[in-house]
């Protein structure tokens, strides 16, 4: 795809997160669309992946360890052909395999259930470690949010990672500087990121997570890293793409009413059709 294809499809999956979340009248709306970009990338570009064949067994894995933003992963799942997009509007609904956070037995393409924070690292180690034990080819990718990062079950992750050497694991943290209280900061800092998965053994890459010619470069140099993980560390925009929930923590788990759906439909609507400008 060509950047300014995956520009338009980021804007078709900011528009299923969004109506998604407003028709379960629940759900994560902001940090899915701050990793909406990134949720394109991964499945338009990056993963070696097969809508057709979900479970071929030399895929790549990805487990989403901030399970929240579901609705992210999954209008990305839908864009790429995994299930029908009108799925999208029965988000946590009684019936529906699109629960509120990630279901592998229930949902194609997911490779991990996923939602207590910090437990998704740790699984896509292990997926890693497998891969290194069996000689498998397959590459493992996992994305963390920057709240995340105060659970210390993620740090003794990425410990045993490079202590094994897991050159197949990429890791993302989305680092949009806002959780459900209030900014990183005020909750209980992280920072800084990228120092402190170094002295744990990462080779770090730093990006704007918006950038779809520095999300490129970040995953080609990811695969040319050998002996030890690697983490990607994009600063991205809470609510990124709705202006009114940009960086404001209340959108972090709120759904829209109908008038707000109006508001950010016609504003992505509005952004789809500058990006058919161009």
């Amino acid at each position: 795809m060509t950047k300014l294809e995956l520009q338009k499809t980021a804007n078709e999956v900011r528009k299923s997160i969004v109506t998604a979340v407003h028709s379960a009248k629940s759900g994560h709306p902001g940090g899915s669309l701050s990793a909406a970009d990134v949720f394109t990338y991964l499945y338009f570009e990056e993963l070696n992946i097969d809508p057709k064949d979900p479970k071929k067994a030399d895929r790549d894995r990805f487990v989403l360890s901030k399970g929240h933003t579901a609705p992210g992963l999954y209008a990305a799942l839908a864009e790429r052909g995994f299930f029908p997009k009108e799925d999208m509007t029965t988000l946590r609904h009684i019936g529906s395999h699109l629960q509120g956070h990630p279901c592998m037995q229930h949902t194609p393409g997911l490779d991990m259930s996923s939602g207590s924070l910090g437990q998704g690292i740790s699984a896509a180690v292990g997926m890693a470690l497998s891969a290194k034990t069996f000689g498998d080819s397959y590459r493992v990718y996992t994305l963390l949010g920057d709240g995340e990062l105060q659970e210390g079950q993620v740090w003794e992750a990425a410990m045993f990672a490079s202590a094994k050497k897991l050159d197949n694991l990429c890791v993302i943290v989305d680092n949009n500087n806002l959780q459900i209280d209030g900014t990183i900061e005020e909750v209980n800092s992280p920072y800084p990121i990228p120092e402190k998965f170094e002295a744990f053994g990462f080779h770090t890459i730093s990006i704007d997570g918006h950038d779809f010619d520095q999300l490129k470069s970040a995953f080609d140099e990811a695969k040319t890293i050998k002996g030890q993980p690697v983490v990607i560390i994009m600063k991205t925009i809470k609510g990124k793409g709705v202006s009114f929930m940009e960086n404001n923590a209340s959108w972090h788990g709120s759904a829209p009413n109908d008038e707000q759906y109006a508001a950010a439909m016609a504003e992505l609507e509005k952004a789809g059709e500058a990006l058919c400008q161009k």
